[in-house]
C-alpha cells in the first residue's frame, strides 16, 4: 500500500513538472514570436570587414579655395556621412570631407563593384562666393583662413554637410545637404543633371520664421525603379523627412520649394518620431538616406543616440546607431512600426574611435547587383559599408 501511495505521488510530480515545464516553453515561443521584426524591415546587413573602411581621409588630393585662393587640402581631416546612386551601371558616392580646419566640401568617388572606389580630385559642392556663403562660412572668420587652436579646434568648422541624393522623374538629381556656419545648421538644397556640376537652390525652410532654426537631414521619399531611387508624390506632394533631435516633415510640389508641415493649433513643426528612454535612440533621432516607399509603407533607417541617462545600458553614452521606422504610404506623418533594436551598431575600431567616439551614422543606400550597399561613416573619420542579400 506505502508503495502504490509512493508511486502515485512520483507519478502526480511527474505530470505536474512536464505541464510546467510545457507552459514555460510556450510562454517562452510566444515571447519570441513578438519579437519578430517586420518582414518589410531590412533583416541583417553584413559589414565587409575584409575592405572595411572602404574610404579614408588623404593629404594628397587638393583644389584651390574659391573664397581664401588657398591650396586647400580638402579631405585631409576627415571623410564620413555619404550618399549614393546608381548610374551607368556604377556606383556614384558623395561623401562629406573636411579639411584640417574643419571646412567640410562634398566629395565623390566612383566604383565598378560597390567595394572599390576612385576618388574624384576636387570637390562637387563647397562654399563659395555665392548666395549661400553666409550661412556655409564661418561668420568668426576674417578674409584671411584661420588657423584652429589646441584650446578650440572646432571653432572655426563649417562648410556644406551630410549630402542625400535622389533623382526627379525627369532624371534630375536633388541633393539636400546642411549648410553651417560655426554657428546653425540649415538644410539646404541643391541639383544637377550629371552628379558632377551643381546648383543651390537656398535654403530648405526659406520662410523668414523659419529660416535660422536648427535644421538638417532631409531624407525625401523615394521609390525604387530599377536601380534608381526616384522621388514620388503622395496626395500630390513631396515629402520629406529632416530633423536631428525629433523628426520634423516638409512637402513640395516641385522638389525645390519646400513649405515646413505646421500643427495648426499650436502654429509649430509636427514632430513624427521621437527618442525613447531605455532604447539606442534615448538621446536623438536623425534621418538615415531617403525614405523608401513600399507597398507596406514609407521605410526610413534613421540615426539614434545614446542618452547620457535612461537609456540603452548595453551601449555607451552617445552611441551612434540605427533602426528603422515605417510610416503610413498614404499618411506620411502617422508611425505604425518602429524596430525594438538597433540593426548596426560600433563593434570594429575605426567605428568606436575617431573624430567623434563610437559612431556608425547610416546615410547611403543603393540596390545594386542585386543587393542593397549601406554606406555610413564610422566615428565621423571614415566611410564603410555593409550589404544585405
Amino acid at each position: 500500500m506505502l508503495k502504490n501511495l509512493k508511486q502515485t505521488k512520483f507519478s502526480t510530480y511527474l505530470v505536474l513538472i512536464i505541464l510546467f515545464l510545457g507552459c514555460n516553453h510556450k510562454k517562452q515561443q510566444t515571447h519570441s514570436t513578438s519579437e519578430t521584426i517586420n518582414p518589410v524591415f531590412f533583416n541583417e546587413f553584413t559589414k565587409v570587414d575584409s575592405i572595411n573602411p572602404i574610404l579614408n581621409p588623404s593629404s594628397i588630393l587638393q583644389f584651390t579655395d574659391p573664397i581664401t585662393g588657398v591650396l586647400a587640402k580638402w579631405e585631409e581631416r576627415n571623410v564620413l556621412n555619404p550618399t549614393a546612386v546608381v548610374k551607368d551601371d556604377k556606383v556614384y558616392l558623395m561623401y562629406r570631407a573636411q579639411d584640417l580646419n574643419g571646412t567640410s566640401r562634398i566629395g565623390m568617388a566612383i566604383s565598378e563593384d560597390g567595394l572599390h572606389f576612385k576618388k574624384m580630385e576636387e570637390p562637387i559642392l563647397f562654399p563659395d562666393n555665392d548666395d549661400m556663403k553666409v550661412y556655409e562660412w564661418n561668420y568668426k572668420k576674417s578674409e584671411a583662413e584661420q588657423t584652429n587652436s589646441e584650446d578650440c579646434y572646432f571653432c572655426y568648422f563649417d562648410g556644406v554637410e551630410d549630402p542625400r541624393v535622389v533623382q526627379s522623374n525627369t532624371g534630375e538629381y536633388f541633393m539636400t545637404y546642411t549648410a553651417y556656419d560655426g554657428k546653425t545648421a540649415r538644410l539646404s538644397l541643391a541639383s544637377s543633371k550629371d552628379l558632377k556640376t551643381w546648383t543651390k537652390h537656398g535654403l530648405v525652410l526659406k520662410d523668414e520664421k523659419y529660416k535660422d532654426l536648427w535644421s538638417k537631414a532631409g531624407a525625401i521619399v523615394s521609390k525604387l525603379e530599377g536601380h534608381k531611387m526616384v522621388a514620388t508624390q503622395i496626395n500630390g506632394k513631396y515629402w520629406m523627412y529632416f530633423g536631428d533631435t525629433n523628426l520634423f516633415m516638409a512637402t513640395s510640389t516641385d522638389l525645390i520649394h519646400w513649405e515646413i508641415a505646421i500643427n495648426e493649433e499650436s502654429k509649430k513643426p509636427i514632430s513624427v518620431l521621437h527618442p525613447r528612454m531605455g532604447y539606442f535612440d534615448s538621446r536623438l533621432v536623425e534621418p538615415g538616406p531617403y525614405a523608401i516607399l513600399k507597398e507596406e509603407g514609407i521605410l526610413l533607417i534613421y540615426n539614434g543616440s545614446n542618452a547620457s541617462n535612461f537609456n540603452d545600458l548595453l551601449l555607451p553614452q552617445y552611441t551612434y546607431a540605427a533602426g528603422q521606422a515605417l510610416f503610413d504610404k498614404t499618411k506620411p506623418y502617422k508611425l505604425i512600426d518602429r524596430t525594438e533594436s538597433y540593426f548596426i551598431h560600433p563593434d570594429k575600431d575605426y567605428e568606436k574611435i575617431g573624430e567623434v567616439n563610437e559612431v556608425c551614422f547610416v546615410e547611403g543606400l543603393v540596390f545594386f547587383k542585386n543587393k542593397w550597399f549601406l554606406y555610413y561613416g564610422t566615428a565621423d573619420s571614415k566611410i564603410a559599408v555593409a550589404i544585405s542579400d
